[in-house]
């Protein structure tokens, strides 16, 4: 006969289940957190060492070079994103074909694309293929962090991110180093890229878990595109519409105060990367956590902004903004808005829901009209209207999750 537990017992363990949990998801933190420091901190290394060692139309080169590279790469991110999703809902399954496809297209456009890029970009014109290269390496290893991601092995994934980064960019910063050049950079950069997918690829294997779910399909994957190319254009369609109504010394100004946004929409973006594996299972109390985290640091970040606006737009942009310190608020805001709406178009497309990112679109497209009808001429007029799509976005995409959506397919533990 079974000895029964005494309730003392049955709570210690219970604590104990629940302690782990909450260690494990703290170290997980922990580590996605380190490892988004270092992406973003390479990332910033490569144009700041670059207008140290390039003269003017060199720097202009690598810059449009590398901004090329982010634009055609977002497929991968949109890649990571399904992979992650399908993992979690269906366990291992085979994705290395429609990854490459998705590799390929991002390579070949960029190919296809040489002789427009030569001429209206002054490229070289071996630029697009080193660019390929780095895209193709990119997206490829998109597989595997979207595979770490939706089986949750998050100090795995803090890993391979760090790796990543360290292809995507320790070249072209050793090639800047040894004074190589934009191109020499940039060859260095599609070398050590070219290593990660295969480096990735191991620290995700799965031994002994053989496929037995569906295939990811390219409708899951455009999904996934789709949804990261739409939170990309939203949350930086202010900043492209300022160059076009400000004049130059107004635009360089809301250019700055937009570093306040985007630090406030990637500073708690490590929650919904934890988020998404449950969220994908169903995991509502996921969500809830997720978002009470992501609006708490959202109104942290507000707060300080509110209480040393002058000193966030000096450390954004140096001395000559502190005057703008009273917009600080604002574009914190923005960002805080969208930190919260990120959240919740990860919890629509794990849910399955078809066109989770149209009230993305729909913002866009109304920011853009009111900025055609009014014609905001100053900062305050712009980040005005920016901010007021960020509300009315947000509030769509909470009334959106509500809506039934497909049910996950769940494997039973």
């Amino acid at each position: 006969m079974r000895a029964r537990r005494s309730p003392r017992s049955e709570g210690t363990a219970e604590t104990e289940r629940t302690g782990g949990r909450i260690n494990g998801l703290g170290a997980a933190g922990a580590a996605v957190t380190l490892a988004g420091i270092l992406v973003n901190g390479l990332a910033y290394l490569v144009p700041v060492l670059a207008a140290r060692r390039l003269d003017a139309a060199d720097l202009g080169a690598l810059a449009t070079a590398l901004a090329l590279v982010a634009i055609v790469g977002v497929p991968g991110l949109g890649l990571q994103l399904a992979v992650a999703v399908h993992h979690a809902r269906h366990g291992p399954s085979d994705t290395r074909r429609i990854t490459a496809i998705t590799a390929a297209v991002c390579a070949g456009t960029l190919i296809a694309a040489t002789p427009l890029l030569v001429t209206a970009l002054d490229l070289p014109v071996e630029t697009p293929a080193l660019l390929a290269v780095t895209t193709a390496a990119i997206v490829l290893s998109s597989r595997s962090l979207g595979e770490l991601q939706g089986c949750q092995r998050f100090v795995r994934l803090a890993i391979g991110m760090a790796l990543l980064a360290t292809g995507r960019y320790g070249g072209v910063i050793a090639g800047l180093l040894l004074g190589a050049g934009p191109t020499g950079a940039l060859a260095a950069g599609a070398l050590t890229a070219a290593l990660a997918p295969a480096v990735l690829a191991r620290l995700a294997r799965e031994p002994g878990r053989p496929s037995t779910a569906p295939r990811l399909t390219a409708a899951q994957v455009v999904a996934g595109c789709g949804a990261t190319l739409a939170m990309l254009v939203v949350s930086y369609a202010d900043l492209l519409l300022a160059r076009q109504l400000l004049s130059p010394s107004d635009a360089g100004a809301y250019s700055v105060g937009t570093v306040l946004s985007k630090g406030a929409l990637w500073a708690p973006q490590v929650a919904a990367v934890l988020a998404l594996p449950r969220l994908a299972r169903g995991d509502r109390r996921s969500r809830t956590v997720a978002l009470a985290v992501t609006g708490g640091c959202g109104l942290v970040l507000v707060l300080a902004s509110t209480l040393a606006g002058g000193l966030a737009f000096r450390v954004a942009g140096g001395p000559d903004y502190d005057h703008l310190g009273r917009y600080a608020p604002l574009f914190a805001a923005v960002g805080a808005l969208y930190a919260v709406t990120f959240v919740l178009l990860n919890d629509r497309l794990a849910a399955g829901a078809r066109w989770a990112a149209a009230p993305l679109w729909v913002g866009t497209a109304g920011l853009v009209a009111v900025a055609a009808t009014l014609r905001p001429h100053t900062v305050p007029a712009l980040l005005l209207a920016a901010l007021g799509t960020a509300v009315v976005t947000t509030a769509v995409m909470a009334v959106a999750i509500r809506r039934p959506a497909r049910a996950p397919a769940v494997e039973p533990d």
